[in-house]
């Protein structure tokens, strides 16, 4: 099963920064894989590290998942767990709806396919 953890918050630059602290705290030899809400900053350490690791990264529109069915979540993450990777980050840049989110992660088919780990807040 893939380890996952959402990580939220309202600036994208911050949400990165402590994902790329929690991936520094894996051994490098496991595979992640980042799904992130919004625009690319070149101020990020994730776009800075880009083409120096073997992450899968996707982005996908600002906008709620469960708000807009959760299509363009669903198409993603299908594709991210196609092989699946030992570790899923998914950023959302609001918490308002992290509980409709989990609980759609929570059901089938990601029920068997994820193990979510708590979720990363930040400030």
């Amino acid at each position: 099963m893939t380890l996952t953890t959402l990580v939220s918050g309202a600036d994208a630059l911050r949400r990165e920064t402590a994902i790329a602290h929690a991936i520094g705290q894996l051994p490098k030899t496991d595979s992640v894989a980042l799904i992130l809400e919004g625009l690319a900053s070149a101020e990020s350490p994730l776009h800075q590290s880009i083409n120096n690791l073997p992450w899968r990264i996707s982005r996908i529109a600002p906008s709620c998942p469960c708000c807009i069915g959760n299509l363009a979540m669903r198409v993603t993450l299908n594709r991210m767990l196609r092989p699946p990777p030992q570790h899923l980050f998914i950023s959302l840049a609001a918490n308002a709806h992290q509980a409709q989110i989990r609980a759609f992660l929570l059901a089938a088919p990601y029920d068997r396919l994820l193990d979510l780990q708590s979720d990363l807040i930040t400030a």
